[in-house]
């Protein structure tokens, strides 16, 4: 029998810009080689404000239905304002209206023995919820961080809503997978009724063969003699997960005193999507002199650069401590210098530590990343900076977390038919 996945994620190509694009596409391409078929249920692309029309990495034998979806936001508002309940649990819960009917046919015409959804769009946990109970099928919830911290959501009904759909998905799916440690202890520990074994680690990754076809250009990329040394944050740049503020206030001061100069460094943000928070944080410290920030680039383009940069800088704030950015395994994979501002206590600072690299500082302290900057740059430059380790780097490869999610599937469909015996049995 062939072994068949559906799978809902509304972070699909033709979309860019999101790190989530990647986790489902990478397990799509993979999969197959454990002996599992995918079969992709997206948003159709009107959803998404950003796309690209080039080459999307879908393979041709993939099969992909892309259902009804709208943003709220851009396609439902009146003069810029839409009623709330049309922006529960988010702004493309439209997507239900198509998903759920687009996702039976599938079921119906393929036959799926398992399924999967995969957030941070919390409406493709409800179309997932919704074919689980509508078929009966398994169901692997990929929730990759909480849906709820401390500050986030702060609206108090979409923090309701959110928690609501939390905990349906938690006690209705055979799995729940998370990204990192700190998020599989925390829903252990907030959901001590659930078994503890539901609970599965599955982190982020990078993939080999990016990253081969973008070495070609890279080399392409000639930096001139005694040009400054560019550090590159390759991403989102949030306003309270990753706030710069400090990082900013830090630059100023190296630049008021003269440690640093335009002609020694150069910081380029590229793609931080908050474009104009940033732009006015730039103009607000004085460093518009060291700081750049550049447009979002197709996904191989970012990878060349992050290959061709002198440095790469990471940021996450204490808010998000049971959480890594996506961005760290591309960034270990790279094999550049990495400076990583996060909190001492956190995921991505223990994450960055198991890879070998020491050069880190807390994200809320100017002057602490004042002098780790500082240090860091010296060590860029000598070209003594740490970097991970071959077999380290290795183990972060997406191939290797496709296996892993290759396993949990056999499990739960293992676990399904056992089930399915046992209550036949007189």
């Amino acid at each position: 029998m062939v072994k068949r996945a559906l799978m809902v994620a509304f972070h699909f190509p033709p979309q860019r810009g999101s790190s989530g694009i990647q986790r489902t596409l990478k397990f799509a391409q993979y999969l197959p080689l454990s002996g599992w078929q995918p079969l992709i249920l997206t948003a159709h692309p009107r959803a998404h404000a950003d796309t690209t029309s080039g080459p999307d990495g879908v393979p041709d034998s993939l099969v992909v239905r892309r259902a009804f979806a709208l943003d709220t936001a851009r396609h439902l508002a009146v003069r810029g304002r839409y009623t709330r309940l049309l922006a529960l649990p988010d702004r493309w819960v439209s997507w239900c209206l198509g998903a759920v009917p687009a996702g039976l046919a599938m079921i119906r015409r393929y036959r799926p023995q398992v399924l999967w959804s995969t957030y941070p769009i919390a409406s493709a946990h409800l179309i997932g919820l919704a074919l689980h109970r509508l078929t009966g099928l398994p169901w692997v919830a990929d929730l990759r961080d909480p849906m709820l911290d401390a500050v986030y959501p702060a609206d108090p009904l979409s923090r309701r809503v959110a928690g609501w759909i939390e905990a349906k998905t938690i006690r209705a799916a055979a799995r729940v997978v998370c990204t990192t440690p700190g998020a599989v202890r925390h829903y252990r520990q907030l959901f001590q009724d659930v078994p503890p074994e539901r609970f599965c680690l599955i982190e982020n990754g990078y993939d080999d063969e990016d990253f081969d076809a973008a070495e070609a250009d890279a080399c392409k990329l000639v930096k001139q003699a005694g040009a400054a040394l560019t550090m590159l944050h390759s991403g989102i740049v949030y306003p309270l997960e990753r706030d710069p503020k400090p990082l900013f206030a830090a630059l100023a001061g190296l630049l008021r005193d003269g440690s640093l100069t335009p002609a020694r460094f150069q910081l380029v943000l590229r793609a931080p999507v908050h474009t104009a928070f940033l732009q006015g944080l730039i103009e607000q410290y004085g460093i518009a002199t060291l700081v750049t920030i550049a447009p979002p680039l197709p996904y191989r383009a970012a990878l060349a650069e992050m290959l061709g940069a002198d440095a790469l800088l990471l940021l996450q704030a204490a808010n998000c401590n049971d959480q890594v950015p996506a961005k760290l395994y591309e960034y270990l994979r790279a094999n550049k210098p990495l400076l990583a501002l996060t909190d001492p206590q956190g995921d991505t600072w223990a994450a960055v530590r198991a890879a070998g690299i020491d050069t880190l500082a807390p994200l809320d302290d100017a002057e602490k990343i004042g002098a780790a900057l500082m240090t860091f740059i010296a060590l860029a430059e000598a070209g003594s900076a740490p970097l991970a380790p071959d077999a380290v780097r290795r183990s972060h490869a997406r191939s290797a977390r496709t296996v892993q999610l290759a396993a949990l599937l056999d499990a739960v469909v293992a676990e399904t038919r056992q089930a399915a015996k046992s209550s036949k049995a007189p």
